[in-house]
């Protein structure tokens, strides 16, 4: 059983349906798709099983995240190969007959990605995920109309978590007490620790242009006004940003080493100082509500 496929869905609009049909019609169909639903949805299951009666469905009896809910499939996957996605994907047909090329570039490729679009398949997602001046995950070409300036396969830095194809021999020699992915995450920088923590370990990210998806950027937790929109921070509740934050100096304490974070320590700086500006300008509303919730909380215990 050559490919697994995790699907993560909390069962928003018809995201899940559009993405199973198009791993349907995959001219190298994979070996098992797994769906962890987290929709809370009992009928959700039921639906899914109708429609795809070869899908496996896993639901939670509660939002396990983006992360634990990765964990949970990678640890029931069976194939040599796994791809992660979110529902709000659509491959295209060739995607995974495309993908697993990347594979055969040489056995130290642990992670591919495709070329990841919007949902209007002009505009760049994603064609690989790197790690910034200060610390954060870029993503190449983002945002940026698609002229066939990224036709060229090549070696990147890690992959985007919502189309990412990894290795599942990679997956265990990164593994540890917190999963493959660090459930301490929920949501958030989970493919940029797993993408850092796999080239420490000596595996290496490739990217196949001539595998495409196509990704409704933010279609699990973003307002519609949000969706596909360049600048994700103004869409997120209190909560979401406290989990942006979190996970990006979580990241960086987990990975980086001292001299590296000496070389990076000014851009990371001015980073958080237009973080730190931005929240104060536009979320102010949002930092005192939860500041006098936690107050509330502990004067109550």
């Amino acid at each position: 059983m050559p490919v697994s496929v995790v699907i993560v869905t909390v069962g928003a609009k018809n995201y899940l349906k559009l993405c199973l049909g198009s791993l349907s019609k995959q001219t190298c169909p994979p070996g098992e798709i797994m769906v962890i639903d987290n929709s809370l949805k009992p009928e959700l299951a039921q639906e899914i099983h109708e429609l795809y009666p070869g899908v496996k469905i896993y639901p939670s009896s509660e939002n396990l995240f983006y992360a634990s809910s990765l964990n949970k499939g990678l640890s029931l996957a069976q194939g040599e190969f796994i791809l992660c996605l979110n529902d709000d994907v659509i491959l295209d047909k060739n995607f995974i007959q495309q993908a697993r090329r990347g594979f055969w570039v040489n056995d130290k490729i642990g992670l591919v990605s495709g070329k990841i679009l919007r949902a209007n398949a002009k505009i760049i997602d994603s064609t690989g995920l790197f790690l910034s001046a200060w610390r954060t995950a870029r993503e190449r070409g983002y945002g940026r109309q698609d002229r066939g300036q990224f036709e060229n396969p090549g070696f990147i830095f890690g992959v985007n978590g919502a189309v990412a194809f990894y290795r599942k021999k990679m997956l265990e020699t990164i593994k540890d007490q917190y999963g493959y992915f660090d459930k301490r995450f929920k949501m958030f920088y989970e493919d940029l620790d797993v993408s850092w923590r796999a080239n420490k370990k000596g595996w290496r990210a490739y990217y196949v242009p001539t595998a495409i998806a196509c990704h409704v950027r933010g279609g699990s937790f973003r307002p519609d006004a949000g969706l596909d929109k360049p600048i994700a921070r103004q869409y997120l509740n209190s909560q979401l940003h406290y989990e942006l934050i979190k996970n990006r100096y979580l990241t960086i304490f987990k990975n980086e080493d001292f001299l590296n974070f000496l070389l990076h320590f000014v851009p990371v700086l001015v980073y958080d100082l237009l973080v730190c500006s931005y929240l104060l300008i536009f979320q102010l509303g949002c930092l005192m509500k939860n500041f006098f919730k936690r107050i509330k909380f502990f004067n109550s215990r």
